[in-house]
């Protein structure tokens, strides 16, 4: 399997570029993890550009607060069940200050809530790079899950 996460924006912040790559460094031991940023722009033109850089055979999630949401235990079995599925590729979408255009969140297989609350962009993608992991951790049955 392979991650991705494909999010609208560059994280600026040292200290949460540090966290993310921490993460997603930690994840990588385990499954490939690309992160993938593309500018913001306008909607129509932002939709192709996201649409162009996910492979047609992955499984797009697009984080959207009107998603479903998952406890980490359940977000891990979920995880596993895309790898049973044997699909190869799960993409998950962040949006910039905006959001995602209406048109790829429709185009999305799945739309996932991190938070009832909106998070900045640079969070989600803190906050998603951290539940990964921690799904690893819950699969592997390692103690930093508990």
């Amino acid at each position: 399997m392979r991650l991705s996460i494909l999010a609208v924006g560059k994280i600026k912040e040292r200290g949460i570029r540090e966290a993310i790559d921490d993460y997603t460094g930690r994840v990588s031991r385990h499954f490939p993890v690309d992160e993938i940023e593309v500018r913001d722009a306008p909607p129509a033109e932002l939709a192709a550009t996201l649409e162009k850089r996910w492979p047609s055979s992955a499984h797009v999630v697009a984080l959207d607060v009107e998603g479903k949401t998952m406890s980490s235990e359940r977000f891990a079995r979920w995880l596993e069940a895309r790898m049973a599925q044997g699909k190869g590729k799960v993409v998950f979408l962040i949006g910039g200050a905006e959001g995602l255009p209406p048109s790829v969140r429709a185009r999305a297989d799945e739309k996932l809530s991190l938070s009832a609350m909106t998070l900045p962009h640079r969070l989600a993608r803190l906050f998603l790079a951290e539940q990964l992991y921690r799904a690893v951790t819950i699969l592997r049955n390692e103690p930093y899950a508990r």
